[in-house]
């Protein structure tokens, strides 16, 4: 079956001096980035390469052609070529207007780990795992000049302004040559280099240790040490030559090295594992790979016209776990509340905060809200001197506008339409109308540990699930008669479900499941909320983070699968 091959991940949480605004997760590691001309090339270990949307993260082709690991991409100036090395031990040169291949070249005599494209677009340049660097025509694809090496080339860059002026990574030492083989400066050591986009500055790794060098006398600009990640090491500057950008591990490092005193301005932490590669978009956007399987959208300096920063209420902590998920796909939007009583709206299609509201609501086990008729309306278990009752409160405000008392709680949801508002007590599901707030229904339940299902459709169905996995439903939007029992097959109910960590005491990824067949299909990564911070409507999927991220996934190209 067909995987999903992008997800959405919007922002919940804020870092000091920026946010994460989107993340892509991948049913596969991403081992490399490129980006040109507002588009990404993923290099993947199978072998393809993923092409992404840089403004809105969506997936457009997949390069195939690479029958091993995509070790390094490089797009041309233009961004119409994208140039690629792999561990099969070849170079290929792709045409972006097209998505075809344009040509293969074989020559290596081990895996490719580094490539470059000439500013003029004629020259290729790839090193490799054998010590050769390889200089290939553009046009005819001939091999111009090879020059030998006795350690591995892993890294490997034409200068930005000036074609003949290549610096590449061998045996731990930086050296710069020109095309003909000739060294034109003194080699210094470095496990990773970066040049600024004007070439006038050079950042090198040594240890934990990252310099900024005057790349012409080598004058040191800055250094600046980091916590031993035990990862990968990568570096960029920003297009404007402003900042210098490291990781190390999981951490991501940010330095203003344009001010009379170079100073850390923040750093970055959501990745699960080790960073694989840095890239910047723009000025504001960086973009880091993972071996976590994710590629994260990094919006830098943006705090001044973020909502969450601009609401005049106090921002939550930034380790606030999402409580509970509306999925409102027909909108296009996604809501989320957190343990500190914060209730966001979320853009489907752009990842972004739309809204951000403060309530006073910071407790509670059971909780849901959703944007009806322009109003935010927020539902809100608690128990209170011994009192069991459900709150309705309207978010924005922070006002109580009702509430009702339950004899006790196991799930709590507004429908779909937003015309009902449903709760789960033990082995009883019961029904109110949201505006006059008068019981529409009830009906009795089968079967142990009940919770409500995370199947979310339009209308005013819902679903129970017990710890078996078998499914109950009940559309209580039929007026003045009875609940109608939906029918216990998947005729209503989309045959892909949202499985695993139901309890507290497991953190474990959940699953996509196969409910017909019973195969697991896709799971998720990271540390992920319960299932009550999960909603599915047969199309998306939005869970939510425990640190305070929220996923949609898009399985619309399931099809009939």
């Amino acid at each position: 079956m067909e995987l999903p091959q992008t997800v959405k991940v919007v922002k919940g949480f804020l870092a000091e001096w920026g946010v994460c605004s989107r993340t892509v997760l991948l049913h596969q590691v991403p081992q490399t980035l490129s980006c040109g001309n507002n588009t990404i090339a993923i290099g993947l270990w199978s072998g393809d390469i993923i092409i992404l949307d840089a403004i809105t993260g969506s997936q457009g082709a997949v390069l195939s052609g690479h029958i091993d690991v995509v070790r390094s991409l490089a797009f041309s100036l233009g961004g119409t070529s994208l140039v690629s090395g792999s561990d099969d031990e070849t170079v290929r040169l792709w045409d972006m207007q097209t998505g075809g291949g344009v040509k293969t070249f074989y020559g290596h005599h081990g895996r490719v780990f580094s490539v470059s494209i000439s500013s003029d677009c004629t020259i290729i340049a790839s090193g490799s795992t054998g010590g050769e660097i390889c200089l290939w025509d553009t046009q005819t694809g001939e091999l111009k000049r090879m020059v030998e090496q006795q350690d591995t080339v892993v890294h490997l860059s034409f200068s930005p302004i000036d074609s003949g002026q290549l610096t590449f990574i061998s045996g731990g030492d930086i050296q710069q040559w020109d095309i003909n083989g000739r060294p034109t400066r003194s080699a210094y050591y470095g496990s990773h280099v970066a040049f600024s986009p004007d070439y006038t500055q050079s950042a090198s790794w040594r240890g934990t240790t990252i310099t900024v060098q005057n790349s012409d006398s080598r004058a040191i600009v800055a250094k600046f040490s980091v916590a031993d990640g035990g990862g990968g090491e990568c570096c960029c500057f920003s297009p404007d030559g402003r900042l210098i950008v490291a990781s190390a591990g999981k951490i991501i490092y940010v330095w203003d090295i344009a001010s009379p005193n170079p100073h850390s301005v923040g750093t970055f932490v959501g990745h699960f594992d080790n960073i694989t590669s840095l890239v910047f978009f723009s000025s504001s956007c960086l973009i880091s790979a993972s071996d976590d399987k994710s590629v994260k959208f990094w919006q830098i300096g943006v705090l001044s016209t973020d909502p969450a920063a601009t609401d005049p209420k106090p921002t939550p902590p930034a380790s606030a776990q999402i409580k509970s998920i509306s999925l409102q796909a027909r909108d296009g939007i996604v809501i989320s509340s957190d343990s500190a009583g914060v209730v966001k709206i979320w853009d489907i299609l752009t990842g972004f905060c739309k809204a951000s509201f403060q309530t006073s609501l910071t407790g509670g086990v059971w909780r849901d809200a959703q944007l009806i008729d322009g109003r935010l309306i927020f539902i809100w278990y608690i128990v209170q001197y011994g009192y069991k009752q459900i709150c309705i409160w309207d978010a924005e405000e922070d006002k109580l506008l009702q509430t009702l008392h339950i004899s006790g709680c196991r799930g709590l949801r507004i429908s779909g339409d937003g015309s009902k508002l449903f709760c789960l007590d033990d082995k009883i599901l019961q029904a109110w109308d949201m505006w006059t707030w008068k019981p529409v229904g009830e009906v009795g339940l089968e079967g142990n540990s009940l919770y409500l299902d995370s199947f979310c459709p339009g209308g005013s169905e819902i679903w129970v699930q017990s710890k078996d996995l078998s499914t109950q439903g009940w559309d209580f939007g039929t007026l003045n008669f009875p609940p109608v029992p939906l029918c216990k097959t998947f005729t209503e109910k989309p045959h892909l479900g949202f499985i695993g960590g139901p309890s507290r005491q497991s953190h474990s990824p959940p699953w996509i499941k196969n409910m017909v067949t019973g195969k697991k299909v896709f799971q998720l990564s990271g540390r992920y909320a319960k299932p009550c911070e999960v909603q599915w409507d047969g199309q998306y999927l939005a869970a939510g983070y425990d640190s305070g991220e929220v996923v949609v996934l898009d399985f619309n190209h399931f099809g009939s699968q």
